[in-house]
């Protein structure tokens, strides 16, 4: 049997998935990871190249362990798009951050006062905002760290940094450069005019080539894959998640639950961005663009509020043979629809040229243990992600001029039924779930066949990997309830921005520069 190995630097963890050459997976290695703010650096959140590399390793044995890796046709990588990696001129990582890194927040101020025009010029190039842009983040080390800055000879991406690591080969492409906001969606290339304009070195910046190309072949020693096994260009996770989710043509709509939850639509390349309402992505499907939505840390909340407050039910979890979070839902099931009222605030509606976030809170709860309790706010907070993404998705429909009448769902959160079932009725659009739901390293392993010759292109990988567990019909009386909760919520959650915005509360999280 022949493999193809996909390895995804998440946000939340790193892991190496094996698939056998028709989509199926063999094995999985994975371990979470955190990303450290740098001592004194408020916002901060930096990416440890050499503790994250030997974690990767790990994963790559693990669920390499019981084949021969002479059998692995080819390895690709996809990441948590917006980090960045700096090297010196022989390759060696110099700095690193991870995706929501926010210490730039005074040169993302100093670019909009300096440069009148210069975001919203841009934007209309790359589809992306300053706020988690390569740019400020390169001004700060420029500025605090300019011995370092001195050294710069190349900047990637993370999942680049991956490939890099394996093949010796520093190359980007367009679906995860595209998020560092150097970048031109028409030309597919990184535009070094941006880095000119605000006096940053313009030859740090590699190739792009699309997914699925060959860069070559293993060189690392560390991990224990072959020598003879070819290292394949892979993308950013939200693209390869659509491509993992059959979402390859134009129109096609998903929502990736997983530790943020992105919204996806399909349009052709040719629409440009406009007014910075919404982000605009190069897919890894040649020829498309996605307009994409973000709900800001749905699937870390709900990891929270397990850890914090559901002790009992792990134990009862792993008592009874099954996740936490089925046994949440199955206690859920019980709630009805609106969860008595309880309006949890966590991320806001994505306005992408001024975001921020209130402070988190549960509004709306009542002191009757009976009603509110651990099953309702669980509930709630299924709720809340589903209606974000009806919210995000309408602002995007608007945009595209696109309104399907299905949703693919994948990502972690689809595993839920009842979470899958919400969606569809909070969305009033049926939701399709596919069988292989942790949908980017499956795209992950698309891109890795591409370049051994299994599959043709992206397109083709998609059309022939994807296959659908279930189908969920919306409950349209229940849609008629959530369109009025959706109405209270959004009232709620502007009032809780003004207390924010009088410094009563504190944001969860702050776009740079705001």
């Amino acid at each position: 049997m022949k493999y193809l190995l996909a390895i995804d630097a998440g946000t939340g963890s790193g892991r190496a998935v094996l698939f056998d050459t028709k989509g199926n997976q063999i094995a999985v290695g994975q371990e979470e990871w955190t990303h450290i703010a740098e001592a004194g650096v408020e916002n901060s959140m930096g990416f440890d190249c050499e503790a994250n590399w030997k974690l990767l390793v790990r994963c790559i044995q693990k669920a390499t362990k019981d084949i021969d890796t002479k059998d692995i046709l080819a390895v690709s990588a996809t990441s948590m798009r917006e980090g960045i990696v700096l090297y010196d001129a022989e390759g060696k990582e110099l700095w690193a951050v991870a995706n929501v890194d926010a210490r730039a927040a005074a040169e993302v101020k100093e670019l909009k006062s300096a440069f009148s025009g210069l975001e919203e010029e841009f934007y209309k190039l790359s589809g992306q905002t300053f706020a988690l842009g390569a740019l400020p983040r390169i001004l700060w080390l420029k500025k605090h760290h300019p011995d370092i800055y001195a050294k710069v000879a190349k900047m990637s991406m993370i999942s680049d940094w991956v490939l890099a690591r394996l093949s010796g080969v520093i190359a980007s492409d367009p679906s995860n450069a595209g998020t560092s906001g150097l970048f031109s969606l028409k030309e597919r290339q990184y535009a070094t005019m941006m880095a000119a304009k605000v006096g940053i070195k313009t030859d740090i910046f590699p190739p792009c080539v699309e997914t699925g190309e060959v860069l070559g072949k293993v060189r690392d020693n560390e991990s224990g894959l072959h020598h003879d096994t070819l290292v394949v260009m892979g993308g950013g996770d939200v693209q390869l998640g659509a491509a993992g989710l059959g979402v390859v043509e134009v129109g096609d709509v998903a929502v990736l639950g997983g530790t943020f939850w992105q919204q996806v639509v399909n349009m052709p390349s040719a629409v440009t961005p406009d007014d910075m309402g919404i982000r605009i992505n190069p897919h890894v499907v040649v020829g498309q663009t996605q307009a994409e939505g973000i709900t800001f840390f749905s699937g870390l909340v709900m990891r929270w509020f397990r850890d914090a407050f559901c002790e009992s039910e792990k134990k009862e979890a792993k008592k009874r043979g099954i996740d936490t979070y089925a046994l949440l839902e199955e206690k859920a099931r019980k709630v009805p629809v609106g969860s008595y009222g309880i309006l949890p605030i966590f991320s806001d509606v994505m306005k992408y040229g001024k975001w921020y976030h209130a402070s988190p809170s549960f509004l709306n709860l009542g002191i009757d243990p009976t009603i509110y309790n651990k099953a309702s706010m669980f509930k709630s907070l299924e709720e809340n992600a589903c209606i974000v993404s009806a919210e995000n998705l309408e602002n995007i429909f608007s945009f595209t001029g696109v309104n399907p009448d299905t949703i693919v769902f994948a990502g972690g959160a689809s595993k839920g039924a009842l979470w899958s079932q919400t969606l569809a009725d909070v969305t009033g659009k049926k939701v399709k779930v596919p069988v292989v739901k942790e949908a980017t390293a499956l795209g992950c392993a698309m891109a890795a066949g591409v370049g051994a010759g299994v599959y043709h292109d992206m397109k083709a990988a998609s059309k022939a990997l994807v296959a659908w567990e279930s189908e969920y019909l919306p409950n349209m009386a229940y849609h008629d309830s959530y369109k009025e909760i959706r109405k209270k919520w959004k009232k709620a959650y502007e009032s809780q921005l003004k207390l924010v915005d009088e410094g009563v509360t504190t944001s969860m999280w702050k776009a740079p520069g705001l």
